[in-house]
């Protein structure tokens, strides 16, 4: 979105600046600051949330040193790193390429098919998940 807005700028208004959008390294570099500053900030939170609806899922006793310790860690982590690849691809990509098309889909139908897999074993109580 902001790839577009600073490209009309740039062609348009002439604005000093809006130029350097059109450079992917400088795009990348962005996609990069708002993926780590995402996964700082909301990470902790989500996980906070996560464990306080208890979205853990139950472990087995198998014996093994350190597994019970693990008991309860929150799942669904993946949201996370989902906010983490769409919103700075949305936010700063070309949305007109296929490839970013492409990215965009695949990457929001495996974070589905993971929220699907996680949902079954937490809520439903169902250690198989999707298979």
């Amino acid at each position: 979105m902001l790839y577009q807005l600073f490209t009309y700028l740039d062609q348009h208004m002439d604005l000093p600046g809006t130029g350097l959008w059109q450079f992917l390294t400088f795009r990348a570099g962005l996609a990069i600051m708002i993926a780590l500053t995402i996964s700082l900030v909301f990470g902790g939170k989500l996980i906070a949330i996560l464990r306080k609806a208890q979205a853990g899922e139950s472990i087995r006793d198998l014996g093994l040193e350190g597994q019970l310790e693990k008991s309860g860690t929150p799942t669904m982590g993946g949201i996370i790193i989902l906010g983490a690849i769409v919103v700075p691809v949305l936010l700063v990509a070309d949305l007109a390429n296929i490839y970013i098309q492409l990215l965009l889909l695949t990457t929001l139908w495996m974070g589905g098919i993971g929220f699907a897999d996680d949902y079954i074993k937490v809520y439903k109580k169902n250690k198989q998940g999707l298979r």
